[in-house]
């Protein structure tokens, strides 16, 4: 079947009226939580066969994430979708006013590489809860997992309903052709663009997950052992290929020394076995590349080893980068930390408020002045203190970006509302009908207008 016989079947669905009561989206919400409970050994596999991603990262970062999520939606959905009162202007006389949410209809879901069940499910799950049909693009980088994600998807509903494409940038730009009611990209800022360039051509919203580099901060009252710890634990998961991986650290001068040493300690901790035969690798041979060529020319405090044949790269600590080094200037998407000190936090702060706003930013200090201080001064998508990445694992609160970052945000309710137009209603009565608003428009009817406008 073609792509746009897919989404014209789509849109006869959409307009059959079968996706629009909640029993029906809750029973969906359902099908798709069995079925991963029941793939989850092939989705395993898969991952390891794209990532060489142990099963239990893969269950943290995915699934299991996944799974939270639906769970939450199927409790929360009946109320999502009830139809919500709110107050009458008084000028407005009799009448009742009200918010209708409906879906947009068929939306089409973009998902990379990174995090291919992750990214490709949740925002399918809002989707599903705001009663759309859908088109899913897994990423063609992973193709074992794109595999699985199709077989899992055609097997429990309807192609009219929800559907996989499967393929690379062709079919991402057939797809990007057609007219969806809702596009929603996972990825980078220059695929991004291309994306919100196509949608403009239909006036369709679309919703952007992007990137860019995230800063960690590390001031000279963190606890130094934790940081390390977190901070490594956000730069070797998924060997660092995560949206909102700790891009880069500014740290005091004064306790870099000691945080290199907890560092080091830290992924002798993670790693026991000197091979790391249990981290994941480099998606493929041409990141891979990209990644060893930043590495060229940099001070190695920490690692910098790496197998080409297995694309793997050992967890690398750079000291003493400069500002115009070729890794300060993109996304790293791997497990290399470069370093720079700083002596005077407002070099921190011009610094990051110079560059575009980031996906993230983590802050490791036990001042709470310093925390409200970058708080108040730095624009990012989200974050936390005194840890990183855990924040996006959430579903009572919304992930996006900011500036080159992204635009809208989901997870849990902002799930829902991403895929869903509230309508304002207002229902007049019909035995009052005051006529102050009609011509003619006299001095008496001035006054009235302005008593209850003011």
């Amino acid at each position: 079947m073609g792509i746009h016989e897919i989404t014209e079947n789509q849109h006869r669905y959409f307009f059959s009226g079968k996706t629009r009561p909640v029993e029906f989206r809750i029973s969906a919400l359902r099908k798709l939580q069995r079925a991963l409970r029941e793939n989850e050994d092939g989705l395993c596999t898969a991952m390891m066969q794209d990532f060489n991603k142990p099963p239990f990262e893969t269950y943290m970062t995915e699934i299991g994430i996944v799974l939270d999520e639906i769970r939450f939606h199927i409790r929360h959905l009946p109320r999502w979708s009830r139809e919500r009162k709110v107050r009458t202007p008084l000028s407005q006389f009799h009448a009742k006013s009200f918010l209708s949410p409906e879906p947009y209809g068929v939306v089409l879901i973009i998902a990379p590489w990174n995090y291919p069940i992750h990214l490709c499910l949740e925002p399918l799950i809002g989707a599903i809860s705001g009663g759309n049909c859908a088109v899913l693009k897994p990423s063609a980088y992973t193709p074992s997992t794109s595999r699985v994600l199709a077989k899992i998807i055609s097997d429990i509903f309807d192609p009219a309903y929800i559907t996989v494409v499967e393929g690379g940038r062709n079919e991402n730009q057939v797809l990007l052709d057609e007219k969806f009611d809702s596009i929603f990209f996972t990825g980078s800022v220059a695929v991004g663009k291309t994306v919100m360039e196509a949608a403009s051509k239909n006036l369709t919203p679309v919703t952007l997950e992007l990137g860019g580099k995230s800063p960690v901060i590390v001031t000279e009252t963190a606890n130094l052992r934790l940081a390390a710890k977190r901070i490594a634990f956000g730069k070797v998961l998924n060997a660092g290929q995560t949206c909102v991986e700790p891009d880069y650290l500014m740290i005091h001068e004064s306790v870099r020394d000691r945080f290199l040493t907890e560092y080091a300690n830290a992924l002798k901790d993670f790693f026991p076995s000197s091979d790391m035969s249990d981290m994941p690798v480099i998606v493929n041979e041409k990141h891979f590349k990209r990644l060893v060529g930043l590495m060229d020319g940099e001070s190695k405090a920490i690692g910098g080893g790496y197998a080409e044949p297995r694309r793997f790269i050992e967890p690398t600590v750079l000291i003493d980068v400069k500002p115009e080094s070729p890794i300060m200037q993109e996304e790293i998407f791997g497990p290399i930390l470069p370093v720079m000190t700083y002596t005077d936090i407002e070099t921190v702060i011009e610094y990051i408020r110079s560059h575009p706003k980031p996906l993230a930013l983590y802050l490791f200090t036990s001042s709470k002045a310093m925390e409200d201080k970058i708080l108040e001064t730095c624009s990012f998508g989200g974050g936390c203190i005194n840890d990183t990445i855990i924040h996006l694992a959430t579903p009572h609160m919304g992930f996006g970006g900011v500036g080159y970052s992204g635009m809208g945000q989901y997870h849990g309710k902002l799930s829902f509302d991403t895929f869903t137009h509230y309508r304002s209603i207002v229902k007049k009565s019909t035995w009052l009908d005051l006529s102050m608003r009609y011509h003619p428009y006299t001095d008496g009817k001035f006054k009235l207008i302005k008593r209850f406008l003011k």
